[in-house]
């Protein structure tokens, strides 16, 4: 994957988040009031009903890293994964320059 890779990942995406963890949860607040928040869905991981093997995916490698995954199901995972959500989010100058 080439370090420009996430700016192509391919609306929705799906980002998987730890519903459990502060930071995340301010993260998903804000999220959810963004004026493009139809361009991701959430999911928590730490829900009941999630299961990570139904996405291909290990809880524990979930966990320890931030997971998305884009509609044609390209996995962006850790700053990656930060980095196609922002760019999916319109903040591609950005991403350009921390990469």
């Amino acid at each position: 994957m080439s370090r420009y890779s996430p700016l192509k990942a391919s609306l929705p995406v799906t980002l998987f988040h730890d519903g459990h963890c502060p930071f995340c949860q301010q993260e998903v607040a804000w999220l959810k009031k963004h004026r493009h928040q139809e361009r991701i869905a959430l999911v928590d991981i730490q829900a009941s009903d999630f299961n990570a093997q139904a996405y291909g995916q290990e809880f524990n490698a979930m966990m320890g890293q931030l997971h998305l995954q884009d509609s044609q199901g390209e996995w962006y995972i850790g700053m990656d994964a930060s980095r196609a959500l922002y760019a999916v989010l319109g903040y591609r100058r950005l991403v350009k320059i921390s990469c």
